[in-house]
C-alpha cells in the first residue's frame, strides 16, 4: 500500500463538507453587511486628520529639539571665562630666540 492509497482524494471526505459549510456561513454573513453611504468619506477624513496631526506633532518636536540644541549651545558658549586667558603675553623674554 502506498501513501497515495491511504490518503483521501481532494474534494472528498469531511474536510470538504466543513469547508463548504464555512464558505456558506461566511457568504451569508457578508451578505448581511451593508456599508454606510458615506463610510469611505468618513474613514478618509479620519485618516487625513490623523496624518495632519502626526505631521504637526513631528514639526513641533523638531522645532523643540532645534530650539533646545540652540539654547544649550548658546549656554555652553556663554560659560567661557570673562577674563582672557594668557595665549601670548607679548614680552620678549618669553619668546624663543633664533640661533645664529
Amino acid at each position: 500500500m502506498t501513501h497515495r492509497d491511504t490518503t483521501e482524494s481532494r474534494g472528498t471526505g469531511p474536510d470538504r463538507s466543513t469547508e463548504r459549510e464555512l464558505q456558506e456561513a461566511l457568504a451569508a454573513l457578508a451578505g448581511g453587511v451593508h456599508a454606510a453611504p458615506d463610510a469611505y468619506r468618513t474613514a478618509r477624513g479620519e485618516w487625513l486628520r490623523r496624518e495632519r496631526r502626526r505631521r504637526l506633532v513631528l514639526a513641533v518636536l523638531i522645532t523643540v529639539v532645534f530650539a533646545l540644541a540652540t539654547l544649550i549651545g548658546l549656554w555652553v558658549l556663554n560659560q567661557t571665562p570673562t577674563h582672557p586667558g594668557v595665549i601670548f603675553s607679548g614680552t620678549p623674554a618669553s619668546l624663543p630666540r633664533p640661533h645664529p
